[in-house]
């Protein structure tokens, strides 16, 4: 609460009242929405990676024209998204997550599922990344990536310069 924009962010009522009663995904209509955002932290890689609802909800926001965004481990809710084509989304496009030296800089290798940039690429992503806890953002066909902690504002940014083409 020491950031101003994350205080401000948590003190307003209208989303204070919004994060408290956030939807479940069957409560989403995706064509309602032109954009996701998968928010980073270690249990994504549990909650999000095999969330068939959250996957088709992706798919379906991405297939009518919006924005596929997540940064730090958020990506792991994009490994298993697929398209209508049958091929996953990240593949042949520029994206960057959390990396195996970050992981392995927080000594949490042997702890996570899987190594998420190792799973991106295998699903056919050309993943880029900088050094250890740089900002590093990545947009390639509408979908935005940052690598860790330090990319959010910057991935937010993107998302709104995106949004405004």
């Amino acid at each position: 609460m020491k950031d101003p924009v994350n205080k401000e962010f948590w003190e307003n009522k209208e989303y204070k009242n919004k994060i408290d009663h956030s939807m479940t995904p069957s409560q989403v209509n995706p064509k309602e929405y032109s954009t996701i955002f998968y928010a980073g932290g270690h249990g994504a890689m549990w909650d999000f990676a095999d969330n068939k609802e959250l996957a088709d909800i992706t798919s379906e926001i991405y297939e009518n024209g919006g924005i596929v965004a997540a940064v730090c481990h958020g990506p792991a809710g994009l490994v298993n998204v697929k398209l209508n084509n049958g091929k996953y989304l990240v593949d042949g496009k520029k994206i960057n997550a959390f990396t195996n030296e970050e992981e392995s800089e927080v000594k949490l290798t042997n702890v996570v599922p899987f190594l998420l940039e190792d799973k991106l690429k295998e699903r056919g992503a050309k993943f880029e990344k900088s050094g250890l806890w740089q900002n590093h953002v990545v947009t390639d066909q509408r979908v935005i990536t940052g690598q860790n902690p330090q990319s959010a504002k910057s991935v937010g940014e993107a998302v709104v310069k995106e949004l405004n083409k």
